[in-house]
């Protein structure tokens, strides 16, 4: 966003929970960015932070009924004037009234006026996430296009733990802020489809404390995750030793080794519509792993160790892909890219592959990358140098062309 450019209008709502706190912390990111914020709390949410701090942190008036300030009327004006809308923590009972287009205050007034994008942040207890009532509501809230962000896994209000959380603010700002660039309100182009992600480099263990390995950062898988979260999908995502923030949206399979990974993705990618293959399996792995550490010998004379290679996991899902199934490999090369590119394409029956050459300052690590996209009908596109988030999103859009017109029954 430019100086000069008029600031983006956000309203941010907040819903009745305990994790009414954490919205403090996505209000600061949106105004820290320059994003004109507008709270608007639930009668509930004053419960947990009042008024004055959410007026405070945004520089803005607050109210949660359609009388004050009446003869603006702020329930049809708020949503007119809204880029964007985030609601965070969206509660069950929120999103049902959502759902069935109630308006009894003044969020679900501007939630029937908007026109703009619309994210959900949910957060409850995991019996009422996963209640038919709240999967239904949700469905339907997805159907009319609203991105309803999947909560994540881990401490809830008590002693409970599972899945319900709230994801971290700086996550959800990370979607909110792809959907606001992708604009419109319509519904989500990967809404409806689950897709299935892999990141990072894996590790194959020589002895207890050295492996073989790679560079990759798995910044460009988690890119693809985001921004898939933003385009309505349901993400799995198959990290391996990656140190970067959960995305926000996803469920995540963590593994380490390059069989763990296989493993892992063979079976996400089972009802998957679509498979992403960022992830840098390593290439070999040790024959056998020494349960002690490989001493050096007194004469200094090197070690021998014997290598055998590792599954080629994107050509076996090619050789499982289900009619109608998307599969993307890469392709990370230090020469003659995209020769070797056209034949993993052809070799690994993938519908797209991305080739990228690899060395210091390029692709592993870095912010943003560049690639050649080969396609299986012979067309070629290129990709110039561009943040990682942006170049997944272009990929995206190719998917999406490939992709069949039905989409999935399961919206969760």
């Amino acid at each position: 966003m430019k100086a000069s450019d008029p600031p983006v209008r956000v309203v941010l709502g907040v819903g009745g929970g305990i994790a009414a706190y954490k919205a403090c912390e996505l209000l600061r990111l949106f105004t820290e960015s320059g994003h004109q914020v507008r709270v608007v709390p639930t009668a509930s949410a004053l419960r947990f932070v009042g008024a004055p701090t959410w007026a405070a942190l945004s520089g803005q008036p607050v109210a949660d009924d359609v009388w004050t300030d009446a003869h603006e009327v702020p329930h049809v004006a708020l949503g007119r004037a809204a880029d964007l809308v985030v609601v965070a923590p969206a509660t069950a009972d929120l999103m049902a009234r959502a759902a069935h287009g109630q308006a009894d205050d003044l969020l679900t007034n501007v939630l029937l006026t908007a026109r703009c994008p619309t994210v959900f942040a949910p957060a409850m207890h995991t019996e009422m996430w996963e209640h038919p009532a709240t999967v239904a509501n949700v469905a339907t809230l997805r159907a009319r296009g609203v991105i309803v962000i999947e909560p994540a896994s881990g401490r809830l209000t008590g002693a409970d733990t599972g899945k319900g959380r709230l994801p971290e603010p700086a996550e959800i700002f990370q979607v909110a802020r792809l959907a606001l660039a992708r604009g419109g309100a319509g519904p989500a182009d990967l809404a409806g489809r689950h897709v299935v992600v892999t990141a990072g480099g894996t590790r194959e263990p020589l002895d207890p404390v050295r492996f073989l390995g790679n560079r990759s950062s798995g910044r460009q898988g988690y890119a693809f995750a985001r921004t898939a979260v933003a385009r309505g999908a349901r993400v799995t995502l198959v990290a391996a030793h990656v140190d970067l923030p959960d995305p926000a949206g996803t469920t995540i399979v963590r593994v380490s080794t390059t069989e763990e990974l296989r493993k892992a993705t063979v079976e996400a990618a089972a009802d998957a519509d679509a498979v992403v293959m960022a992830a840098a399996p390593a290439d070999f792995r040790p024959v056998s792993y020494q349960s002690q550490k490989i001493k050096k010998s007194g004469d200094g004379t090197a070690p021998t160790i014997e290598l055998t290679t590792t599954p080629d996991i994107a050509a076996e899902l090619g050789a499982r892909k289900r009619p109608g199934q998307v599969l993307v490999a890469f392709a990370a090369e230090t020469h003659d890219a995209l020769v070797h590119g056209r034949e993993k394409l052809e070799r690994k029956r993938a519908d797209l592959i991305v080739v990228n050459e690899v060395g210091p300052g390029l692709a592993f690590g870095t912010a943003d990358n560049a690639a050649w996209v080969l396609r299986a009908d012979g067309e070629d596109v290129e990709l110039s140098r561009r943040p990682k988030e942006e170049l997944a999103d272009a990929v995206w859009d190719l998917v999406v062309e490939l992709l069949p017109s039905t989409r999935s029954a399961d919206t969760r």
